[in-house]
């Protein structure tokens, strides 16, 4: 008599990944013919022509012709392109303390466990994030023992 209950999605935090933080606004960016075209062939599309562009905050709204003539149009994430690790990365290098790392890091983690990147950006990501954290520690090490032999 009664259905199955609904399924419901997984709780996920609002306002956590690096655009909704304004971490990073790509809606600014003034993306060029060649780099939607790399990147839709990175993904596996067959890009003959770029026909539109229409940045929106979130995502990027595409139309283009295929190889075949057809008229191809949909929505993509702005991390496909190589310009998104180029800010990530710049986000990262901006920490100055431990603590901004720390914040950088978990909005970082979400990105990575709800959004799909290419294996290879999140890799150089995460790598980026621990040569950065391993640079902040020595710094840290480095100020707290001037502070100690300063007293003595």
């Amino acid at each position: 008599m009664f259905g199955k209950p609904r399924k419901t999605n997984q709780y996920r935090r609002k306002g956590r990944n690096l655009i909704a933080t304004n971490k990073i606004k790509p809606e600014q960016w003034h993306i060029s013919d060649a780099e939607v075209k790399e990147a839709l062939k990175a993904k596996g599309h067959d890009v003959k022509q770029i026909k539109k562009i229409h940045p929106l905050k979130h995502q990027v709204c595409i139309s283009y012709w295929d190889v075949k003539g057809n008229i191809c149009s949909s929505f993509f994430s702005y991390r496909i392109f190589a310009r998104w690790q180029e800010e990530a990365e710049k986000l990262i290098y901006t920490c100055q303390t431990l603590k901004q790392w720390a914040k950088l890091n978990y909005v970082m983690k979400y990105e990575f466990a709800y959004y799909r990147y290419h294996s290879e950006m999140e890799d150089t990501l995460y790598a980026t994030l621990e040569n950065h954290l391993y640079v902040l520690k020595k710094q840290h090490n480095k100020w707290f023992y001037s502070k100690i032999t300063d007293k003595n």
